[in-house]
């Protein structure tokens, strides 16, 4: 999209001009929880909440269990480096939401 350093004001402006499938945050900093909270509160003002938000990082379980009831669709952490199944998830994630909406 548009490069690694966006707010999320700027995510959700770059979501809607690019009709993004899905979107990808990766937060290393440790603020993960209010950094994707707000990500999704602010598409869903924007009415673009249908879109899977998927999150990477230093995610603890009990953060990421909290993260997915929010709505987040999945977390990946370092443990996860399987990249054809990351993939594999990613597409089963867009797939699924388009079926929703259609």
């Amino acid at each position: 999209m548009r490069g690694i350093r966006l707010t999320p004001e700027e995510i959700v402006e770059a979501v809607r001009e690019q009709r993004a499938h899905v979107v990808g945050l990766s937060i290393l900093s440790g603020s993960h929880m209010p950094l994707v909270k707000d990500v999704l509160n602010r598409l869903k003002l924007a009415g673009i909440d249908d879109v899977p938000v998927v999150v990477g990082g230093i995610i603890p379980p009990e953060d990421a269990e909290e993260l997915e009831q929010a709505g987040v669709a999945a977390v990946y952490t370092p443990k996860d480096f399987e990249l054809n199944r990351i993939m594999t998830d990613i597409v089963r994630i867009v797939d699924g939401a388009a079926e929703k909406v259609a």
